[in-house]
């Protein structure tokens, strides 16, 4: 009976300390809100230029999607106009 007692105030006492560290963590969202409430310049320069990393091979990505898809149309249309 007594190993019994000393195994469940074990349990409780683990839930309660897990429980307790578990309680004094941010989530995800509360680390962006914070970044984002103390952000200085270099910070937002960074994160601009990071932007911009990306935005710039996308768009180059997006003009070689337009020239590949005006080249397979004329492509198609050359086809079509030599099996008639």
């Amino acid at each position: 009976m007594k190993k019994t007692r000393c195994s469940f105030s074990f349990v409780v006492g683990l839930l309660a300390v897990v429980g307790l560290f578990g309680c004094s963590q941010e989530t995800p969202v509360e680390k962006t809100k914070a970044v984002a409430a103390s952000g200085s310049a270099a910070t937002q320069a960074a994160g601009q230029a990071a932007v911009d990393a990306i935005k710039t091979p996308m768009d180059k990505a997006r003009q070689v999607e337009g020239v590949l898809e005006q080249s397979a149309a004329k492509r198609a249309a050359q086809s079509k106009e030599s099996t008639q």
